[in-house]
């Protein structure tokens, strides 16, 4: 055991020591989080949009002020003609343009059905299909407002929608206990991968081989500072996400720990395997790279997992990232009980019961 410590010990201090790797393990994750926060969003705001109007009534004005007062739509451009909008969708000053046509204030006073239409940049589908409920909801409103000035019927049924764990719909709500797994597994794989790699690299390999640890002792104490380092990258998140972006955490503190502490040991198996293979530091982040993308793209973190292929979906249960997604979601919002977090937690255990020991054969295959 004291020469594992050692050996811990050595590992931590040679990280710290080195400014190249000190400055990756403070640096990135922050900037990652700040930027995965406020740029990497799915929140529709600041939308640039066309006018063209037609009509000179009261009724056209008053439905443009709608638009000008949403916190959605931040800059309007009056267009003077039809023949101003393909020009204006084709260099993209706006996603949108707001058809009036002469007639609208007219048939609104005279209790007809009046039209309007909107136009959108179907380049950017899902953006458009946001504004355009953006768009309909501020219609809807002015058409129910006009419909009771002139004391026509208005429908009885109202649909009032209630979201739960994330009342306001706030993106970064969903996106940072997202990052708090990513960022955390992102940290654990790098520093595990370069460990081997990098005494190969600066020659010191050899003497750890003739150093009276044997082949399981110098992984355990390769394997325990990746961990050690992740799990605190991920604690640092969780206390930026709770503290400073005001996110809610309503579940168990001591089974997000357990969980994290499981993820980054499945994590740091995956890693030292990758550092196994590698002569070198720059193929060491190359397969950290390799490994890391896919495991992202198939975890949900993006696009849902029951979106995806069936055949991908299979694929999907060998990231633990997946189920670690869905427990930091469930703590953090919900207060996931146990029974669903040890549901999550199994699949992590198993995954780490096959890295941690299928890189330790591997390792003692290299050394002898």
């Amino acid at each position: 055991m004291k020469r594992i410590l050692a050996l811990i010990r050595k590992e931590l201090i040679g990280v710290w020591r080195d400014p190249k790797s000190r400055m990756s393990l403070l640096a990135p994750p922050l900037v990652q989080l700040l930027i995965f926060t406020f740029a990497a969003t799915l929140d529709v705001k600041n939308v640039s949009m066309g006018v063209l109007n037609l009509d000179s009534g009261e009724k056209g004005f008053e439905l443009i002020e709608r638009f000008q007062g949403s916190p959605t739509f931040s800059h309007i451009t009056y267009l003077q003609s039809e023949r101003e909008i393909p020009h204006f969708m084709d260099v993209q000053k706006g996603l949108m343009v707001l058809y009036i046509d002469s007639t609208f204030s007219r048939d609104v006073d005279g209790k007809k059905e009046a039209t309007v239409e909107l136009i959108l940049d179907g380049r950017k589908s899902n953006t458009a299909q946001i504004v355009m409920g953006y768009a309909n909801t501020i219609i809807s409103a002015f058409s129910k407002e006009v419909s009771a000035l002139e004391n026509k019927p208005i429908e009885n049924i109202a649909l009032v929608p209630r979201n739960w764990f994330n009342p306001n719909l706030l993106y970064y709500w969903f996106n940072i206990p997202s990052l708090v797994a990513t960022l955390s597994m992102i940290t654990a794989l790098v520093v595990t991968s370069i460990s081997i790699a990098r005494e190969r690299e600066l020659g010191t390999f050899d003497q750890l081989l003739v150093s009276p640890l044997v082949p399981r002792e110098i992984l355990l104490g390769k394997i325990i500072p990746g961990i050690i380092i992740g799990v605190l990258e991920g604690l640092f998140m969780w206390v930026m996400g709770s503290l400073v972006f005001q996110i809610p955490f309503t579940g168990s503190f001591l089974l997000f720990l357990l969980s994290l502490i499981v993820f980054i040991t499945a994590i740091s198996g995956i890693g030292l395997f990758i550092s196994s293979i590698s002569s070198t530091q720059q193929q060491a982040m190359l397969g950290t790279f390799v490994f890391m993308v896919p495991s992202i793209l198939l975890s949900g973190f993006a696009t849902p997992v029951e979106n995806m292929p069936s055949w991908l979906e299979w694929v999907s249960y060998g990231s633990p990232l997946r189920y670690m997604l869905v427990i930091s979601k469930g703590i953090f919002l919900k207060a996931m009980p146990a029974h669903d977090i040890l549901s999550n937690l199994w699949p992590m255990a198993l995954i780490a019961c096959v890295t941690c020991p299928g890189a330790a054969l591997y390792f003692r295959r290299k050394v002898q």
